[in-house]
């Protein structure tokens, strides 16, 4: 038996970024790849993953760890994005494109999908998501029955991303609940089940078995006899769940920031009704089947077209707000917008997951410098992620908001972010490498009998 370092890897696939983590029995991170493919074209010119290039590239990197002397590989598990699936033929190989969930939708398409279901609200309530096109990786499938017939004859199986993933390294094909409950317009939230839609197209068959995020496949290593478990995968934002869950057992909700913030709640398992919908709340499933309520705000994509704004009338650098830390005055004078304090609801209203901030229509002239223009540009933005947030609060709600992600390093936003949950500790959360964390707690107990360390989630308390 070889008696190299036990470790498990995670294939964290993003859409720019490709990684491969390796972590050892404590989750240190041992090794560390990152990768990029270029795009390729679709059928139709429009820029896509290079499925060949990636699928390679993972059964290389598997080989190699499985030889390493260095290393005694226990469990591989992948981490991917959403709103994607892989088509196969009836020999387990691809057929056309992971077409890029970014490729617009034919609104005829769309509109002929919502008058043959008779009540589109009534269709999202039931699956917990807006329809969104290619967001939906149901109506990925409606467009390829209805725009790709010629293809469709050379389907035989159907397989969400990280599933396709684990499928090279196992020749199983499952269906995992996280990507199956990612606003993929498939599942029946109110019924637990597949929404009938999918039989009446035709498409259930092609389907594969459903499993939980925990599950894993055992195969042999050649070189040593022994086995490694090979995880079915998960949605990179659930996969961010779970060190949570693994670390603080008392009520809490994640706002994850980037592009998107995105609220979750994984003790409201309350689904949305049609106007939460309408402003970005949706449901998740988490990786045991669980519904997990969340909103979804634009407000990273807010926040950086209004920096440029700001620097681009104060002649300023496109990073001023970097340096920009709370002036005490000015905190004080804009605590009195905040939610917390009693806000109109014209400020704080919310029409859909990308309303901007109230700040894009605010004069510019009314600021002397920057720094000024942006503490109202924060306040802005929080007071609508008060509005979002609150949507998966739930009655009673958690008593900890952990943070993470680029808005969880802004000093400004978290002071005034926590000034707006004042019922709350809001803590800003830093892990190493958070949704390959995940993955990799995942299948903990396939492999690992090591307690988990305490140090895995840190958190920094603000007050405001």
């Amino acid at each position: 038996m070889r008696t190299g370092m036990p470790v498990t890897a995670v294939f964290d696939i993003g859409k720019t970024n490709k990684k491969l983590l390796v972590f050892d029995e404590y989750y240190n991170v041992v090794r560390e790849q990152v990768i990029r493919f270029d795009e390729i074209e679709d059928d139709e010119g429009f820029p896509c993953e290079d499925l060949e290039a990636l699928g390679r590239w993972v059964q290389e990197q598997f080989g190699l760890l499985k030889k390493d002397p260095g290393l005694q590989l226990k469990a591989v598990n992948f981490s991917t994005y959403g709103a994607s699936v892989v088509y196969l033929d009836k020999d387990g190989l691809p057929v056309g494109y992971l077409y890029n969930y970014l490729k617009p939708y034919p609104a005829e398409l769309q509109n002929a999908f919502e008058q043959e279901r008779g009540d589109a609200a009534a269709f999202s309530v039931a699956t917990c998501t807006p329809l969104m096109g290619h967001l939906n990786a149901g109506m990925q499938l409606y467009w390829m029955k209805k725009k790709k017939q010629d293809l469709l004859q050379k389907v035989a199986h159907v397989l969400h991303f990280p599933q396709y993933l684990s499928y090279l390294l196992t020749g199983k094909m499952m269906t995992e609940m996280t990507h199956l409950g990612c606003h993929s317009g498939m599942w029946d939230f109110r019924k637990n089940r597949y929404h009938t839609w999918l039989a009446e197209e035709g498409l259930i068959e092609m389907l594969a078995p459903i499993t939980p995020g925990s599950h894993a496949v055992n195969v042999k290593n050649e070189g040593t006899g022994e086995l490694i478990a090979i995880g079915a995968g998960l949605h990179d934002s659930s996969a961010a769940v779970i060190p949570y869950l693994q670390r603080f057992p008392d009520p809490f909700m994640i706002l994850s920031t980037g592009t998107w913030s995105i609220s979750l709640n994984p003790f409201n398992q309350t689904l949305p009704n049609a106007t939460e919908l309408s402003k970005g709340s949706l449901s998740y499933l988490s990786d045991t089947g669980l519904p997990v309520k969340a909103s979804m705000l634009f407000a990273g994509n807010d926040h950086d077209l209004q920096v440029k704004r700001i620097a681009a009338y104060f002649n300023s650098s496109p990073g001023f707000y970097q340096s920009v830390m709370p002036d005490r005055e000015l905190f004080e004078g804009l605590l009195s917008g905040l939610p917390a304090a009693g806000i109109s609801e014209e400020v704080a209203a919310i029409t859909s997951a990308t309303t901007p901030a109230r700040f894009r229509s605010r004069d510019l002239q009314q600021y002397r410098n920057a720094s000024e223009a942006y503490h109202q540009l924060v306040a802005d933005i929080v007071t609508q992620q008060k509005t979002s947030s609150a949507m998966v609060l739930g009655d009673g709600g958690p008593r900890q908001l952990f943070v993470d992600g680029g808005f969880c390093k802004n000093e400004l936003y978290m002071q005034l972010l926590s000034a707006a949950f004042p019922q709350m500790k809001v803590c800003a959360a830093t892990m190493v490498q958070g949704t390959a964390l995940g993955a990799a707690l995942a299948l903990h107990h396939h492999w690992n009998r090591k307690p988990l360390a305490a140090a895995l989630v840190q958190l920094m308390h603000y007050s405001g």
